[in-house]
């Protein structure tokens, strides 16, 4: 199996959702923008924060920034 190609952690939904949440948008707002339902939304936080081994979002989006899966600004 090869390492050279970087196989993302997150499914596409799920980086969206948190490049938003580092840019300060709550999880309403982020429903709004992606039209999906904010039960939506928070599933997919939660399958992150699980999936990272991580305690909270907070937690998650440091974790994912250490890692290079979403990028500041």
């Amino acid at each position: 199996m090869s390492h050279s190609h970087h196989r993302s952690l997150l499914t596409k939904r799920e980086r969206e959702i948190f490049q938003l949440l580092v840019q300060d948008f709550s999880t309403k707002e982020i429903a709004t923008q992606l039209h999906i339902s904010e039960k939506t939304v928070r599933n997919h936080i939660s399958n992150t924060i699980q999936k990272l081994g991580v305690s909270g979002r907070a937690q998650a989006m440091i974790e994912l920034l250490r890692l290079g899966e979403l990028s500041l600004g």
